[in-house]
């Protein structure tokens, strides 16, 4: 039995409760049920009592002594007590704590997946590097992170776009394709241009494709490094985040709003709107009625769009194509975004709580030997994707940048990322996928196997480390659900740690196979249940971080 099962018994007597009478309110719409610190205390406990108590009329303690023999009635629950103030601790047969090894075997890599978000359709940005140079290690986080998120709102139910804003347009690709210039002439990058390797080796691609760029008038031959450098770099760009496990439904070009007159039906809504005023030779959107600390300008005094208006026409384009909430993935230095994008919503007529939604991630840093790794070989001062992809390999750079919050700048250890040890929390839970399918081929080695699930013997599976085990297993869905909804793919590798620890204590405390000359017994093929059960979900975990599950190491 899951929490959510459980969930559903208690919501069962709420109703049950309320209908005869015994106590009045509405029955909550979600009933939280969490694991007590204390084996002494039950297998789970709820509070549901206390939330009822002020509709009821009653002291919670009340509520409780009347929801307890409801829920003690139902099947698969042992017994239902009151405790405190008004807690319910409940505490479940054995065989309903053991079916569930078998119910996760049987689900496969459907276990974890539920409809929680279901029918919502969501576009996630992120990512969205400029295509002036390669992906920074800033950038590797949120290729890490945005690429995670997708995948846990999809095993919750949501409909997701992964989308990258390709920025060809506007000031930084005209310094990208001077830069490009200069190279190609042999001379140094303008001063406010770009320098590294990277610009010479996109330069001599530009040059391999036409070789006589170089020559031509300077427009004509910007314009060729403009078009022919940025389509490169993207290349590039694409590449490595391929090779780094993320993948986009959508690339999206901010040249093709410019082209297709977008900025100017963004301003059009907006005249509409009543939020457009012009001052001192600009056109300006009046955010601040809507919470920014200033109003931001559209059109500037010289007839030039600002980059603020492709934000209007880009948010508007992704409302138009039918995504009920928009989330963007920003670093550190975006922070400034929030109060003018919502303000921007808003005056689209839209509810920025509901609509939009901007992540602000933190920075990151490399480290080698308690010191800050700062030079690229190819970029120059700015670590790069594959730098860490280098220093580290994919998997342990996509779990270590997974496993922080987004929320707080996080210094990855070459050393310890790379060390085959319990020291390193790829390998720690990685290492525990190995063992489990090792368990698994040992048996098969034997002649031993699971047997039929009709034949499974829940209740033999009673040791409290194999509660243990299977109490943690039980919470894989709940995890899941939470880190969709609150934005925390961490939670799912720190649920992997957890995991992993609970399975190492039940694996020294209860043998799975019997030793030279004994035979399988049906405790026996029980743990076989237990530990396949465990391995799916390791596997699970793993796929949903984009991290590789192992069967060797």
């Amino acid at each position: 039995m899951t929490p959510a099962d459980l969930a559903a018994v208690i919501s069962d007597g709420v109703h049950k409760a309320i209908q005869s009478g015994r106590i009045s309110g509405e029955a909550p719409r979600e009933i939280r049920v969490d694991r007590p610190r204390h084996r002494g205390h039950g297998d789970y406990s709820t509070n549901v009592a206390m939330r009822l108590a002020r509709s009821a009329g009653l002291p919670a303690r009340a509520v409780a002594e009347v929801l307890a023999p409801l829920v003690s009635a139902a099947d698969g629950v042992a017994k239902a007590e009151v405790a405190g103030p008004g807690f319910l601790n409940i505490t479940l047969e054995s065989a309903a704590i053991g079916a569930l090894a078998r119910d996760i075997v049987l689900a496969g890599a459907a276990y974890g997946r539920t409809e929680r978000l279901g029918g919502l359709r969501l576009n996630l940005e992120f990512v969205s590097a400029n295509p002036t140079g390669p992906v920074h290690i800033g950038g590797a986080r949120w290729a890490v992170v945005g690429d995670v998120l997708a995948r846990l709102l999809e095993a919750t139910g949501a409909d997701v776009s992964r989308e990258y804003y390709f920025n060809d347009a506007g000031v930084q690709i005209d310094r990208f394709a001077r830069s490009l210039l200069a190279a190609a002439h042999g001379a140094p990058a303008p001063e406010d241009g770009y320098s590294g390797a990277y610009i010479e080796e996109i330069a001599a691609a530009v040059l391999r494709r036409e070789p006589r760029a170089a020559e031509l008038p300077e427009s004509e031959a910007l314009t060729v490094f403009r078009t022919e450098g940025t389509a490169l770099m993207f290349d590039e760009i694409k590449t490595s985040l391929v090779a780094f496990g993320t993948r986009f439904d959508v690339y999206f070009n901010e040249k093709d709003l410019h082209d297709r007159g977008d900025l100017d039906a963004a301003l059009a809504r907006l005249r509409e709107g009543g939020h457009v005023f012009e001052d001192d030779g600009a056109v300006w959107l009046r955010t601040t009625d809507f919470g920014d600390d200033k109003d931001r300008v559209l059109v500037k005094g010289d007839g030039s769009w600002t980059y603020f208006t492709a934000d209007c026409a880009y948010y508007l384009n992704k409302r138009s194509r039918g995504f009920e909430r928009v989330v963007i993935m920003l670093g550190a230095d975006h922070a400034g975004y929030v109060g003018r994008m919502r303000a921007m919503a808003a005056c689209f007529g839209d509810a920025p709580d509901t609509h939009l939604e901007i992540l602000i991630g933190q920075l990151v840093n490399l480290v080698r030997d308690g010191e800050p790794v700062r030079m690229s070989k190819r970029a120059g001062t700015v670590l790069t994707l594959d730098d860490l992809v280098e220093a580290v390999g994919v998997d342990a750079a996509r779990y270590a940048l997974a496993r922080a919050g987004v929320d707080a700048t996080i210094d990855l250890d070459i050393d310890v990322l790379t060390r085959q040890s319990n020291d390193n929390p790829v390998y720690y839970v990685q290492y525990a996928h190995t063992r489990l399918c090792a368990v698994q081929r040992r048996a098969e080695a034997a002649g031993i196997g699971k047997g039929a699930p009709q034949d499974f013997d829940p209740s033999l599976l009673s040791h409290a480390r194999e509660v243990d085990l299977l109490g943690v297993l039980a919470e894989f869905p709940q995890v899941v659900a939470a880190a969709a909804t609150l934005r925390e793919p961490h939670r799912v590798a720190h649920y992997l740690e957890q995991l992993a620890g609970t399975y190492h204590r039940f694996y020294d405390a209860c043998r799975v196979l019997p030793r030279d000359g004994e035979d399988p017994d049906d405790r026996t093929r029980a743990r076989l249940w237990l530990t396949d059960a465990c391995r799916v979900v390791l596997g699970n975990g793993l796929r949903l971080l984009g991290v590789s599950a192992p069967d060797r190491m």
